[in-house]
């Protein structure tokens, strides 16, 4: 008899470890032999801790189970798959479940992390020995053809920064995968890392045949301990496999990963910026160009991409470009991995074809506001995302189409807020935010950011609003079309959503307004 309990951090912070014990003590206690799998997250995530136990027909969940649960679920049978108050059925038709299209997922959830046996057993592994039979140009015009481009914030093509790589003649090249996950609303990289960290590691090893690079580094956001763990440990498992290291699956070529820890600053999210703290140096902007493809880490060219990149690029060496791209809508292909947060009744990780729109994300699956409220707005794509009303709640989830209206899409998070929020005190901490995370090099993130809260409470205060209104707007404009980066550049689209489309929030009368940029 097979139980399975999550090792994901959502679910350690809920207590998770402390239900696995309490599961085998009372196996114990009963004379039942069980077998306690970790695995990773389903992604239902107000369901956590979720407790799986493994029938002929299915894994049927029961959740969330506290320790004190236990003896009750013992007693009722639970084992058996026997109904109780805390039972949702089985797992996978669950409707918040069954309704995913899970590639980037598929494995997260079913077992083990940590085990190759598993990760292979489960398809693992096909698409890397699909590109080593393959040449290195054939490998890129794959992942050129599935349509694929960057799942962190600017949803650049993916296969024009393998390309340059590939092209750029060099004695030695990395693969870096950005994995400092620090975006408000975001946990999908963290889900894979700790979940299914082989599908980042064979990701990386098929950049890295090819374009010819046999170093790589997963640069890791500092708070996520848990993840660590599970890379290093997967890491060592691939290496005794003969999957990294100098004879990768016995072709002869060499891919060598290793993981290091993040800075600790928002700004090492930026390509280049973290690009420097990998370096040893302080993480601070680079100017472009060179791009990293052909001048990166330690001026050699680098593939640079985000945990879910990687993590999508075996399933399309696998099942093909055709496969993946028929997936999505417009110049948005596959799937991404949307993440529910904030005030939300369903929390979780939903991964969906693009094409989806908000609407079906916050009530289908969402299940509306915790507070039962109307939901005003929310904020896609991280504290540099703008704000969207719920007059555009049907607008489909498409990086065109968002950006559109002035939005979007960037890792997929999505930060909930009901009828009380205060979108001006929400603006005022977008301006915050980037005045302590700026790196400190171009003056209109590092300057514009200070003055634009200085301005914001101006408007708070009712001091010459209308003058203040246009001050903000020429401040905006100035980071918007100035700054060096994203995080300055980026900033003013939260600030002048939360202006356009919530007014009276700023204590000004919607018809004085001017059109928002």
């Amino acid at each position: 008899m097979r139980v399975f309990v999550p090792c994901d951090s959502s679910a350690l912070s809920v207590g998770a470890d402390e239900v696995a014990e309490a599961i085998a003590e009372e196996a114990r206690k009963r004379g039942t032999p069980v077998e306690i799998v970790r695995n990773g997250s389903r992604g239902l995530l107000w369901l956590e801790p979720l407790v799986e136990v493994e029938t002929a027909k299915g894994r049927v969940g029961y959740g969330p189970v506290t320790v004190a649960d236990v003896p009750e679920l013992f007693a009722a049978g639970f084992l058996d798959a026997a109904d109780h108050r805390l039972g949702i059925g089985m797992v996978e038709s669950h409707p918040y479940f069954a309704g995913q299209e899970r590639l980037c997922f598929a494995r997260v959830g079913l077992g083990d992390p940590i085990s190759i046996e598993h990760y292979q057993a489960n398809g693992g592994l096909r698409g890397l020995r699909n590109a080593l039979a393959m040449a290195g140009a054939d490998v890129v015009k794959a992942i050129t053809d599935s349509g694929l481009r960057g799942r962190g914030g600017a949803a650049f093509p993916t296969g024009i920064k393998w390309n340059t790589v590939l092209q750029t003649a060099a004695d030695q090249k990395y693969v870096v995968c950005n994995a400092d996950e620090g975006d408000s609303g975001t946990f999908s990289d963290r889900m894979i890392m700790e979940g299914d960290p082989h599908v980042l590691i064979e990701g990386m090893a098929i950049a890295g045949i090819a374009t010819g690079a046999t170093k790589g580094y997963i640069y890791l956001r500092s708070e996520y301990p848990d993840a660590e763990r599970a890379l290093n440990a997967a890491i060592l498992r691939a290496e005794a496999h003969g999957v990294l290291g100098a004879n990768v699956l016995g072709s002869g070529r060499r891919f060598d990963l290793e993981v290091r820890r993040g800075a600790g600053a928002y700004i090492c999210g930026e390509e280049t910026s973290l690009l420097e703290s990998l370096e040893g140096k302080r993480g601070m902007v680079r100017f472009k160009p060179p791009v990293p493809a052909s001048s990166g880490l330690f001026g050699k060219p680098t593939v640079l991409n985000n945990v879910i990149t990687f993590a999508s690029v075996p399933i399309i060496l696998d099942r093909g470009a055709t496969f993946y791209r028929d997936y999505g809508m417009g110049r948005s292909r596959g799937t991404l991995p949307i993440q529910l947060t904030g005030n939300i009744k369903r929390g979780g990780l939903v991964e969906k074809a693009f094409g989806i729109t908000l609407r079906e994300l916050l009530y289908d699956y969402g299940g509306g506001s915790a507070s039962g409220r109307p939901i005003k707005a929310v904020q896609v794509g991280g504290p540099l995302g703008a704000y969207v009303p719920e007059s555009q709640f049907d607008l489909p989830f498409d990086y065109e189409a968002f950006a559109g209206v002035g939005a979007m899409v960037g890792h997929g998070g999505i930060v909930v807020f009901d009828d009380t929020a205060d979108m001006a005190k929400l603006a005022r901490y977008a301006m915050e935010f980037c005045a302590i995370e700026s790196c400190g090099k171009c003056t209109p993130c590092r300057i514009g950011s200070t003055r634009g809260v200085e301005v914001i409470d101006r408007i708070i205060d009712g001091r010459d609003r209308g003058a203040q209104v246009a001050l903000l707007r020429e401040l905006c404009d100035t980071m918007l079309h100035g700054s060096l980066c994203a995080l300055g550049g980026m900033t003013p689209y939260p600030v002048l959503s939360a202006l356009k489309y919530f007014p009276e929030d700023f204590g000004l009368p919607r018809e004085t307004l001017p059109a928002a940029a």
